[in-house]
């Protein structure tokens, strides 16, 4: 039943994208645009194994699982940052298809395929070494929810968070959108706030969190928050 679901996501999740952003640009003779297409392929083809390996719960409670006590303020947040990738694409699409307002080059491309890489490797880490981590903010009491502090959750509170600011930036990148840039940030604004509501909540109602922050001080970004 866990792969039928998988089987059907996956090429809706990209089947989507290769709509909005044809469809945005009018056109399909964009070479970059095809190299970010067959990034995404790649990613999905790798990463849900991976996950399916190591993490199967997870699938499970991401697809299927309960969403009880997820906070009011997350409703709202969810919701807007599941919408605002495909906004960032039509947006990208409009201004390397149809109007061309603008354009990175080729080096934005490369610094944008290695930034691509380093968030799939961090989402990945993150999903596979901590088994709560579900889409919606919550204390997930019926799990037995406990502080994560393996992997990337030694360095960074939250490397799933940073995963998730520098997916759409690489994306902008790679196409060679300014404009793209625009819904990156409000996006970047919106995992911000997410971040600290999120830590002020497990400071507050899970247990042993707040002796783990004190160990591992930077929540997004080493040196800075």
């Amino acid at each position: 039943k866990l792969w039928i679901t998988l089987v059907i996501r996956m090429p809706l999740f990209v089947g989507l994208q290769v709509l909005i952003l044809f469809v945005s640009a009018g056109r399909i003779d964009i070479l970059r645009v095809w190299i970010y297409l067959i990034l995404i392929c790649v990613y999905v083809s790798v990463s849900t194994p991976i996950l399916y390996r190591f993490n199967p719960e997870l699938i499970y409670q991401r697809a299927h699982g309960s969403r009880h006590g997820t906070k009011s303020w997350d409703k709202f947040l969810m919701p807007t940052l599941i919408v605002l990738p495909y906004f960032q694409l039509a947006v990208i699409g409009l201004d390397v298809g149809r109007f061309r307002w603008s354009t990175l080059g080729a080096n934005f491309a490369v610094i944008g395929v290695l930034l691509y890489v380093f968030a799939s490797v961090l989402m990945n880490w993150a999903a596979i070494t901590n088994r709560y981590f579900e889409p919606t903010v919550r204390i997930q009491k019926e799990r037995g929810h406990q502080v994560v502090t393996g992997g990337p959750y030694k360095i960074i509170r939250h490397p799933g968070y940073l995963a998730g600011i520098l997916f759409p930036v690489s994306i902008t990148f790679i196409i060679g959108s300014v404009f793209g840039l625009i819904p990156a940030g409000i996006s970047a604004v919106l995992i911000t706030v997410r971040t600290a509501l999120e830590d002020r909540t497990l400071q507050k109602e899970l247990s042993g969190y707040s002796e783990y922050s004190k160990r591992v001080r930077y929540r997004l970004l080493l040196g800075v928050w």
